[in-house]
C-alpha cells in the first residue's frame, strides 16, 4: 500500500468513524441518561435517508433537505418520546426491547406505504461532485470530505452543548443521578424529551448525509444498528467521549481490515470489542 492509498483509506476510516459517532451518540445518550434499550435506533437512520430522498426531490437542494430533515427528526423524536417512550422508563429492559423491536416492523411498514420498496438514489450537489487529486491516478471525492466536515462540526457542537451550556449541565446531572436532579428542580420529563429528540435528530442527519454514498433502500437501518451497539459498548455506556473514540477505532479497524485482511474483515470489529471488554468491562470511559 502506497502513501496515497494509505491516505485514502485513512480519510475513509475517519469519515466512517464520524458517521458512526453521529449514530452512536444518540444511542448512548438515550440509554445512558434515560435507561432505554432502543433497538429501533437504526430506523431513525433509515428515516433520515428517506427524508433526504424526499426533500431533495422536492427542493433539489441537499442543504435545504438536511435542515428540513433534521427538524422533522427532532419533532418526530419529541412526539415519540411524549406519546410512547415516557411510559416505559420504569419498565423492565425486556419490555423496552419488545417495544422497540416492534417499532422496527412498524416503521418498515410505514416506510413501504409512504415511499415504496424500490431502491432510490440521492444526487450529490453539483458543487460537491469533484474530487481532490492526490496523485496522477488517485483522487478523493469532495462529498466524502463534506460528510466528514458535517459530522465533525456536529460532534464539536454536541460536545459544547453537553459541557458548556446550562442544558448540558442538566443532562449530565440527570445521567449521574436523576432522582437528585429532579429533587433540585430540574424538569426531568422535559429533559428526557429533549435528549430523545436530539438522539433521533442525530441519527436522521447521519442517514441524510450517508444517503448519496450508499443509496436509500428498505431495511437499511438494521446493518448500522449492530455497529452502533458495538461503538456504545466499546466506548462505555452513556459516555459521549467514549462513543467518539470508539467510533474512530471501529471505523479504522473496519476500513483497513477490508483492505488488508478481507477474509477476516467481518470479524475484526468484534475481536476489537472482545479485547476492550477483557481489558475494561465497563468500556473505555465511564459516563
Amino acid at each position: 500500500m502506497g502513501l496515497a492509498e494509505f491516505l485514502i483509506q485513512a480519510l475513509n476510516s475517519f469519515q466512517y468513524g464520524l458517521l458512526l459517532f453521529m449514530l452512536a451518540a444518540g444511542l448512548t445518550l438515550i440509554f445512558g441518561i434515560m435507561g432505554v434499550v432502543n433497538l429501533a435506533h437504526g430506523s431513525f437512520y433509515m428515516l433520515g435517508a428517506y427524508l433526504a430522498y424526499g426533500f431533495t426531490t422536492l427542493t433539489d437542494n441537499l442543504g435545504m433537505a438536511l435542515v428540513l430533515g433534521a427538524g422533522v427528526g427532532f419533532a418526530f423524536g419529541w412526539l415519540l418520546e411524549r406519546g410512547l417512550f415516557r411510559f416505559f422508563y420504569t419498565r423492565d429492559h425486556l419490555d423496552q426491547v419488545l417495544l422497540t423491536f416492534g417499532l422496527i416492523y412498524l416503521f418498515e411498514e410505514l416506510r413501504a406505504i409512504v415511499w415504496g420498496n424500490d431502491v432510490h438514489g440521492v444526487p450529490i450537489p453539483a458543487w460537491l461532485k469533484g474530487s481532490v487529486p492526490l496523485t496522477d491516478t488517485l483522487s478523493y471525492p469532495y462529498y466524502r470530505l463534506f460528510v466528514g466536515a458535517v459530522c465533525l462540526a456536529l460532534a464539536v457542537g454536541l460536545w459544547a452543548l453537553i459541557h458548556r451550556t446550562r442544558l448540558g449541565m442538566h443532562i449530565r446531572a440527570g445521567a449521574f443521578n436523576r432522582t437528585m436532579a429532579q429533587a433540585l428542580g430540574i424538569d426531568i420529563e422535559r429533559l428526557y424529551a429533549i435528549v430523545f429528540a436530539m438522539g433521533v435528530a442525530l441519527a436522521a442527519v447521519a442517514g441524510m448525509v450517508a444517503a448519496p454514498l450508499s443509496s436509500v433502500y428498505p431495511n437499511m437501518g438494521g446493518s448500522v444498528l449492530i455497529m452502533c451497539f458495538v461503538v456504545v459498548v466499546i466506548g462505555g455506556i452513556g459516555s459521549i467521549r467514549g462513543a467518539f473514540i470508539a467510533a474512530l477505532l471501529v471505523g479504522t479497524v473496519d476500513t483497513f481490515g477490508k483492505v488488508l485482511l478481507p477474509q477476516l474483515a467481518s470479524m475484526l470489529v468484534y475481536v476489537l470489542m472482545a479485547l476492550v471488554l477483557l481489558w475494561r468491562p465497563q468500556g473505555l470511559f465511564k459516563n
